[in-house]
Formats: structure tokens, sequence, C-alpha cells
């Protein structure tokens, strides 16, 4: 009887210390080179050496990011399958009729990660210097220009769709199966306009193949300070960051999530990491499993607000 009395303890205690044992598998749901893939690759390898095992990134691209996020969904709760997601795990909800999971109930939120603004950027063929003078031109000619997005369900996606609905535009969607193809196809000259986190942005903008023409979010960002907001450049309410998260299958018993919490606290305290993430654009941004939840939740019902009103219906 007292040796079954201590099993529970027992068996906590291995997880806590027994773990991890093997390789770690982190899910990137975008392509090679996404602002996901750079910083869920940056993390991992620190990660890995405070772990004392690989974390070895899977590239999973997809769907919008939803063929990752369902392979992580249906793996085994045992930790050796975690996921870096973006805020469109959020949105999928209010585009995807069938998704085959529930962000929510089908996955264990870990710890939040950092956040990165969006920023709006066009080739520099069209004639168009500022945002307002972009809205103007789209005004101008119904349908004639298009934008470019990492699939539908993308936060790139849903920011167009928030454009048009606040300025009453009409512009056209060109899915790809990642943003960093529609960052190619745009400066190949096949699409217009790309909205896209920052963090990938910055080289191509500082090489003068793209325009940047506003920040999607209420201030500037120190490493581009000429960027005007989507608010001064004319078009309030025009706001739509990105944020970073970790996430694993349901039912991983809590003490692998918390080991894996801590870990990345101490990754994201680290001054080289932070100075890297800042230097392309990133905020870090630690928080708890339970934090993470709640933004998951209310995100969900923001970008389902804003899909309703931009009269998108899933799909």
């Amino acid at each position: 009887m007292a040796m079954l009395g201590l099993l529970p303890f027992g068996a906590s205690t291995f997880a806590q210390t027994g773990y991890p044992v093997k390789p770690i598998r982190l899910i990137v749901p975008f392509p090679a080179g996404a602002a996901s893939d750079v910083v869920g690759r940056m993390l991992g390898q620190k990660m890995s050496e405070l772990l004392g095992e690989q974390v070895i990134a899977d590239n999973r691209a997809g769907a919008g990011g939803n063929l990752g996020i369902g392979v992580t969904a249906k793996s085994p709760p045992d930790g050796y399958t975690i996921l870096i997601a973006t805020a469109s795990i959020a949105v999928s909800p209010a585009i995807y009729a069938n998704l085959g999971f529930d962000p929510v109930k089908d996955l264990a939120p870990v710890a939040r990660l950092s956040s990165t603004p969006n920023i709006l950027l066009v080739h520099p063929s069209v004639p168009a210097k500022t945002l307002r003078e972009f809205v103007n031109l789209a005004r101008a000619a119904p349908g004639k220009l298009n934008f470019g997005s990492g699939g539908a369900g993308t936060t790139n996606h849903l920011a167009n769709e928030l454009l048009k609905h606040l300025e009453k535009i009409n512009i056209v969607h060109v899915p790809y199966k990642g943003v960093t193809q529609a960052m190619t196809a745009m400066m190949g000259g096949e699409v217009d306009e790309v909205v896209m986190p920052v963090t990938t942005a910055i080289p191509q903008i500082r090489a003068g193949k793209v325009r940047a023409l506003a920040v999607l979010m209420d201030q500037r960002i120190a490493s581009l300070p000429e960027v005007p907001t989507a608010r001064d450049a004319g078009v309030p309410g025009f706001v739509m960051p990105v944020w970073y998260g970790l996430f694993a299958p349901a039912a991983t018993p809590r003490d692998i999530v918390q080991r894996l919490n801590q870990t990345l606290a101490k990754v994201l305290a680290m001054p080289d990491v932070r100075t890297r993430l800042t230097d392309q654009g990133v905020d870090p941004w630690h928080g708890t499993p339970e934090q993470l939840g709640e933004l998951l939740r209310k995100d969900i019902e923001r970008f389902g607000v804003i899909a309703r009103s931009a009269g998108l219906k899933p799909q």
C-alpha cells in the first residue's frame, strides 16, 4: 500500500527529471525561411543546449499552417512533438469549415514566445508611394490589383481582407504555400502586394526589392523608423500584429509542459537571443501556458469578428 501511494509522486518526478531522453521534433507549419521558421530554429538551437537533447525543426507547410498544426494535434502527448504556431492558428476557425482539429481542445499551450509586426509591401512597379495612394489605386480600378498570402486563414490573408473591408476596395487574393513564396512571387512581378512579418521583410526592403508602405501596429518600429503605421498613413484601424507561441498535443503531462516553459524562459532571457530577435523586429515576449491559452481564445473571437465583418465564410 505504501508503494502504491508513492506511484503518482514517482511518475511526476520521473517526467520532470527524466525528460527528455531523445530528440524533440519541433513542427514548423510554414516553409523554410518564413518568420516562424527563423524564430523556431533560433529558439530550438538554444533549447537543445539547455535540455541536452536535440530540438529538430520539421517544416510541415500547407493549408495556411493547418497541415503542421494537424500533425501536432494527432501526435502522441509525450513531449517529443511540439509546435511553433503564429496567430494564424486563431484565424483558421473563421476560415475553414473542416479543420480536422480544434486549436483549443486538441493542443496544450506551452509558452508565449514573441510578437512581431506585420508590414504591407508592394512591388516597386506599383505607382503608390503611400498606403493611401495604394488604396486610391485599388478604388479607381476594382479587381485590377492583387495580393499574395501564405494561404487562406493566415494573418497576411486576413490583414488584406480587413483592409478591403475598411476601405471598401476590391483587390484579388492569390494564395501561396507560404508567405515567403508570396514575397518571391511579388518580387518576380506575379502579385502587386503582400503583408508579411517584418522579420523576413527587412532584407528585401533595405535592398530596394520591395517598397514598405505601412506597419500594421500602433507604433512605428525601431528597425524601420521611416515606415509609418497604417494609422499615420491614413487608414486607422488597420492593425494586424503577429504573435508566436509554443504548443504540444493535448494531454501532454503538466510536468513536461512546465519543463519546456521554463526552458524557453531561460532562452528568451539570453542577451544574444534578445539582440538577434529585436534586430529582426521581433519582441521577445515570454508567458505562461495560461497566458498563451487566454490569448488564443481571445484572438479566435477577435479574428472571427473581423472575418464576419469582411463577409468571409468558412469553406
